[in-house]
């Protein structure tokens, strides 16, 4: 099961690295826009999606990044690409070894209680729905964003290939 839950934090952080590459061509008026409905800007919305996903690691496994931990904002691509690659490699570290879906953490400044398979769990379904959301922004911008759902990894990756004929 640890292998699955590997593949899926590396689609993860992926699908992240990929959208944030197509939009660092992007004009910057473009990148700042804000978008309705949405977290803010594209920047912003990056942002918080990665300064999120480094938080995630704090109650689990105690492993939150510096720049996570202070809230450190950057709208330095070079800098969001670097911190998405220190987080995947915290993910990639931690659940090597099989985590316990049920052990119970304390979470919220101490205010509750939650299994880490929610953690684990809301960690990628946050990524996914701000991903959707600056994929959106994307598109009302006149772009077409690049396919960062799991089928797009597997090609990308060589995880899919045609099968052989009979």
């Amino acid at each position: 099961m640890t292998d699955v839950l590997l593949e899926a934090f590396r689609h993860h952080a992926w699908a992240t690295k990929e959208l944030l590459s197509f939009c660092r061509e992007l004009p910057e008026e473009h990148l700042t826009r804000p978008g309705q409905g949405t977290y803010g800007s594209i920047v912003d919305t990056f942002h918080h999606l990665i300064l999120s996903d480094g938080g995630y690691l704090r109650a689990p496994f105690d492993a939150e990044p510096a720049w996570a931990r202070e809230a450190i904002e950057t709208k330095d691509f070079d800098e969001l690409a670097g911190r998405i690659e220190e987080t995947a490699a915290l993910w990639e570290r931690h659940l090597s070894d099989p985590p316990d879906a049920d052990h119970v953490l304390t979470v919220d400044q101490g205010t509750l209680e939650v299994r880490l398979g929610v953690v684990l769990t809301q960690a990628l379904h946050h990524g996914n729905a701000h991903r959707e959301q600056i994929s959106s922004m994307l598109t009302s911008l006149g772009h077409e964003p690049p396919d960062v759902q799991a089928w797009g990894w597997a090609e990308a990756t060589g995880r899919i290939w045609p099968a052989n004929p009979s």
